[in-house]
């Protein structure tokens, strides 16, 4: 059956590189932090063109610390998308602070620039000093708008993270994801771009101050030893195994990047013409961590039961916005509140998507789909 991510594949081009990594762990018996994740955070930081990259347990650890290195607590407000994973508006959350959301745009799925400055305005009237941070996500592996929404924060004095769990790999101009903001944050779980074979995160920031607090927070507050806490942190370590993966899986990341881009290319031009593709605007590049197409005139259920079935995979993510989810109910929200975040809800599936995906296969899907 085909696969919707084949990792399988994956790491039979890479077993030997991988498999030697693993062995030398195995052998020094240096499993939490040992060498090869300082020698990854050095790695990572020069891909990401940052000058810390702080890694640890896995991505919704890793909004959480920047949150708590950047002082958010009980009583603050912090601005996401209602168009996302749980583990963003979880991370406020699980710190006390209160979310507060801002609507996407229809054609990128990501944090909307002019809603964002909208929204920001309107809140600050409420909320005053309490209104602390901007978290942006790079749906879907692509980057938000950073070169306007950075303008909107700055302006407004709000601390910005961006949430690139999706997108390590990416980039907007010249800049690579995991670069932009004050604070960026992504994910190694095994489906993500690159991912490893269990959980991983790690945080970027061009602060050195904040980087310090982020390696504190991450081993329980520690200062100059373990067993002298300065500050109360969490227990979020990466694990050697998982750094030696990642460092092999980044030997060979750009040239499968390319070919998720190769993959894109062939939907793009061969989908039927009631799906809208993501919009990748001028300038972008999307790492593609899915490819997801919006289905027009309420029909995703009729394309969805097309590819199923053929036998194709097919998945439907976030069909709930976070604003609707029941572990929210005691905010406040409303169904109607953000219309395009549950327009896209509704319409929005995704298709395999790997760096492996032959065009036969891929053949199949569109022919499927048609």
């Amino acid at each position: 059956m085909m696969e919707f991510i084949d990792l399988k594949q994956q790491y039979r081009r890479n077993k030997a590189r991988i498999d030697a990594r693993i062995q030398v762990v195995l052998e020094h018996g240096r499993f939490i932090m040992g060498p090869e994740v300082a020698e990854l955070e050095t790695r990572l930081a020069d891909y990401a063109g940052v000058p810390h990259a702080v890694t640890c347990a896995n991505g919704t650890d890793a909004l959480q610390l920047s949150l708590m290195a950047a002082g958010v607590g009980p009583g603050d407000y912090v601005i996401t998308t209602p168009y996302t994973f749980f583990a963003t508006v979880e991370a406020i959350m699980m710190l006390g602070a209160v979310p507060l959301f801002s609507d996407v745009d229809p054609n990128s799925f990501n944090l909307c620039p002019e809603r964002l400055e909208d929204t920001i305005r309107i809140q600050r009237g409420q909320m005053g000093s309490r209104l602390k941070a901007v978290i942006a996500v790079d749906i879907f592996g692509l980057p938000a708008d950073y070169e306007a929404i950075e303008g909107v924060c700055n302006r407004a004095g709000l601390l910005l993270i961006e949430d690139a769990a999706q997108s390590f790999g990416a980039a907007q101009g010249q800049r690579r994801a995991g670069s932009f903001g004050d604070i960026a944050t992504t994910s190694f779980f095994p489906a993500k771009p690159l991912g490893c074979y269990g959980d991983g995160g790690a945080v970027f920031t061009h602060s050195r101050e904040l980087a310090e607090t982020l390696r504190s927070l991450r081993v329980h507050g520690q200062g100059e030893n373990k067993y002298r806490n300065v500050r109360v942190g969490m227990n979020s370590r990466l694990d050697s195994i998982q750094a030696a993966i990642l460092l092999e899986k980044l030997a060979i990341f750009d040239a499968e990047l390319e070919a998720r881009q190769t993959v894109a290319k062939r939907y793009r031009e061969q989908l039927p013409d009631g799906l809208q593709c993501q919009q990748v605007a001028d300038g972008m590049q999307s790492a593609y961590a899915q490819f997801s197409v919006r289905a027009r005139d309420g029909s995703r259920d009729q394309y969805v039961a097309r590819l199923q079935s053929s036998r194709i995979p097919v998945q439907i993510y976030y069909p709930v916005p976070l604003h609707l989810q029941p572990a929210l109910s005691q905010c406040g929200f409303t169904p109607g509140q953000f219309p395009v975040s549950e327009a896209i809800a509704e319409d929005v599936f995704s298709l395999p998507m790997h760096p492996y995906l032959d065009e036969n296969s891929q053949h199949q899907i569109i022919a499927a789909l048609k």
